[in-house]
């Protein structure tokens, strides 16, 4: 749907919506964006957690009002500090802290030809606002990738006269957590005692495709990280297991392209291999997206791994992502990953708000038995891990990812 169907109608079309848009479009961005100097972070021995208060998603100051709790990584930290888990220490700039510099020393920061190693130049390229389009193709791809207009041309959960802050700017917000889900996987690579473990609150855009946003994912972290990690010959293999009630539709893509286009498998070397476990049926897996999807792209793309779980049958999860594990491990040949990245969504909680997340319903021992198993698992193989936060909706999406972070410090127990 091209944008100017948004713009100028004097028919059907709220005059002040129409103006605000456009408004809006004429925000630039600028080229800088925060780096990864200034993350903070509460450093502890196990577990480390990545965190940056400045990069909380509060989507509501852009006017779109997705159930999506900005105070969700704070409860967490509060949680975690009143039982106790946290160092006592302040939080403070990560690279401050003399255990973060022995771990990273000086990480290279993002670049932009990190995003265009996973995604299509053009789209990079209409992001950063130099298509033909200008700062319109930035709002377009923000408008389709949030689902702000129906296809009428009306707004969807989208409010932008109670916006504080341009939309665009979301891209700023977005580049900083593509940084954040790369400086976790550092962190987790080069801390002892092994096998290192570093737990990051954002991250987890698993719906981003090639050449378009999905699923409120603009771009890949996922795959921008992993991509960048084996372009600097720090690992070779690397899985991605997903636990977000969704599938991890964009990332099963990008793992099929890059290797279509050799970068992976064959004989360069590199691997990367995905789980997903998520529900059998409901976004993206509706019959409506399949329908408007092509053949050979996401939602139909099938990920190295995939694993359907059928509403109400949430007594079967645990023993099917253990199966799950045990595809993964052979279909790599055996072999261990050099790193895994979790996208651990809460959204399979039964208290999750999100309507298209309603048909797997685990509860919140559940949860925390999802993330033990996995962390268990990986563990005992002596392999690396990054968490990242992923999917989680409403007021009480804090409490599956809290929970699981304070049973490192527990014993097991929540």
């Amino acid at each position: 749907m091209r944008l100017k169907k948004f713009y100028g109608r004097s028919k059907n079309t709220n005059g002040e919506f129409s103006r605000t848009l456009m408004h809006q479009a004429r925000i630039g961005v600028s080229a800088s964006y925060p780096s990864l100097s200034s993350y903070k972070a509460y450093i502890y021995n196990d577990p480390m957690i990545l965190y940056d208060p400045d990069l909380i998603q509060a989507y509501t100051d852009y006017g779109i009002m997705l159930p999506i709790s900005p105070a969700r990584a704070p409860r967490i930290i509060d949680f975690l500090d009143h039982s106790g888990v946290l160092a006592s220490e302040p939080l403070k700039p990560l690279f401050d802290s003399p255990t973060a510099r022995r771990f990273l020393g000086d990480p290279t920061p993002l670049h932009r030809e990190d995003l265009e190693r996973v995604h299509q130049k053009e789209f990079i390229t209409t992001l950063y606002q130099e298509g033909p389009e200008g700062s319109q193709g930035l709002l377009k791809a923000l408008l389709n990738t949030y689902e702000l207009i129906d296809r009428r041309g009306r707004p969807h959960r989208y409010e932008p006269d109670r916006a504080v802050k341009p939309l665009l700017e979301l891209f700023h917000l977005t580049l900083a957590q593509v940084e954040g889900t790369y400086l976790a996987c550092r962190l987790a690579l080069e801390k002892d005692p092994k096998p290192g473990f570093c737990y990051y609150l954002g991250g987890g855009m698993h719906h981003a495709r090639y050449d378009q946003g999905a699923g409120f994912c603009l771009i890949n972290d996922i795959m921008i990280a992993a991509r960048k990690l084996q372009y600097e010959n720090r690992v070779q293999r690397i899985w991605v297991v997903d636990l977000d009630a969704h599938k991890g539709c964009g990332t099963a893509e990008l793992v099929y392209f890059s290797r279509i286009r050799g970068d992976l498998g064959g004989n360069t070397g590199l691997e990367i291999a995905n789980l997903s476990i998520h529900m059998a049926k409901g976004w993206p897996l509706d019959g409506e997206t399949l329908h408007a999807a092509p053949q050979g792209r996401a939602p139909w793309i099938q990920g190295d791994v995939e694993i359907c779980i059928e509403a109400g049958a949430e007594d079967t999860y645990i023993s099917e992502l253990q199966r799950g594990l045990a595809l993964l491990e052979k279909g790599s040949q055996n072999l261990h990953p050099d790193l895994v990245i979790v996208v651990d969504g809460s959204d399979p909680y039964e208290h999750d708000e999100l309507p298209s997340s309603s048909l797997l319903k685990l509860s919140l021992d559940g949860c925390i038995e999802r993330d033990r198993l996995v962390y268990q698992y990986l563990r005992e193989q002596g392999i690396p891990s990054a968490w990242i936060i992923a999917g989680g909706y409403g007021e009480r999406a804090w409490e599956p990812n809290a929970y699981f972070l304070r049973t490192l410090q527990g014993g097991g127990q929540r």
